[in-house]
């Protein structure tokens, strides 16, 4: 099968396509006949192995552990290995797997749910990541409450995209996205009340406060983003790419979780997961006509170095597919 392979960490252009071997499941895992996949700002940081820290946290610290790239997967079940009990062959699902570069990929059941009936391969792969990070950002972590203002910061991008939709679904009573006034139109046609120009406006000035801030990928300082807290606010911080080559945003946010206690605001970060329930939801609210998926750009597999560049220029609105 083609698959889109590295031998070492590295810039996107060294990522190349290459014939390997087909994967067979093992158990609790299905083979999945890859029909698209998506980009997201992790696969740019285990392309480059940076941050470092990535590498001592068992992604491989000379080279990556697993050479073809990938996470988002949509397409249909070839194969079932001994104890999947969820999917037959035949099945169309979505989730997230290591390999989605390719023709084939093995998934475990745990991560997959069936795909949106209404929403197409390339719209389904744009969702696992983003999606649960945005679900979980909001729910688990944000403790999301009906009627609760919120602050997207990071609106149009991909997290942004699907947050803006949920806290809506969630029952948040007021939600402002920041972006850029190129995806000004597209966050509130997403369904946000209000959208601020952060070229234009500073969204932490100050004159406003809200419930629950969401912060994806940004490098604000903190004592910026608490400014707009209100008293007992949550802020959630999803992701960061400020902090150099060895931690990346970690260090942010590893001073909010030391200042958290000592301040009547609850200040976190946090590492999303992907879990069949939390799929299975978003595929409901997809079907329901709650969240609609956005894809910016669609690239074939041999092009997914330019689709990584791509990403990294900030110019995406919503998500990035990938055609196998």
């Amino acid at each position: 099968m083609k698959a889109i392979v590295q031998d070492a960490y590295g810039p996107p252009e060294g990522l190349r396509v290459e014939e390997i071997a087909q994967p067979e499941p093992g158990s609790g895992e299905v083979l999945i006949q890859v029909r698209a996949a998506s980009v997201d700002p992790g696969v740019w940081h285990l392309t480059t192995g940076q941050p470092y820290l990535l590498r001592a946290l068992g992604f491989g610290l000379r080279a990556p552990k697993v050479r073809v790239r990938g996470m988002d997967v949509a397409g249909r079940v070839q194969a079932v290995g001994p104890g999947v009990t969820r999917f037959q062959p035949g099945d169309e699902v979505y989730g997230t797997c290591d390999g989605s570069f390719a023709e084939y990929a093995c998934a475990r059941q745990d991560r997959l749910a069936r795909k949106p009936g209404n929403a197409g391969f390339e719209q389904a792969a744009v969702v696992p990541v983003s999606g649960c990070t945005a679900l979980q950002a909001l729910r688990d972590v944000g403790r999301l409450r009906s009627g609760q203002s919120v602050l997207v910061i990071g609106a149009g991008g991909g997290v942004g995209t699907f947050a803006v939709q949920l806290a809506k679904a969630l029952g948040a009573g007021h939600v402002t996205g920041v972006c850029s006034d190129a995806t000004a139109e597209l966050v509130r046609s997403l369904g946000a009340d209000e959208v601020i120009d952060y070229r234009r406006q500073d969204p932490t000035d100050g004159t406003r406060r809200y419930d629950l801030v969401l912060d994806i990928a940004g490098n604000r300082p903190l004592a910026r983003l608490r400014r707009v807290l209100s008293r007992g606010g949550t802020l959630v911080m999803v992701g960061g790419e400020d902090g150099g080559k060895w931690f990346g945003g970690m260090g942010r946010l590893l001073r909010a979780l030391l200042l958290s206690p000592f301040t009547g605001q609850r200040l976190r970060g946090f590492f999303s997961t992907q879990s069949h329930e939390d799929l299975r939801l978003l595929a409901e609210l997809i079907e329901a006509g709650a969240m609609t998926p956005v894809v910016d750009r669609t690239y074939p597999l041999a092009d997914v170095p330019e689709a990584i560049g791509y990403l990294r220029s900030g110019r995406a609105r919503g998500k990035i597919a990938v055609s196998v």
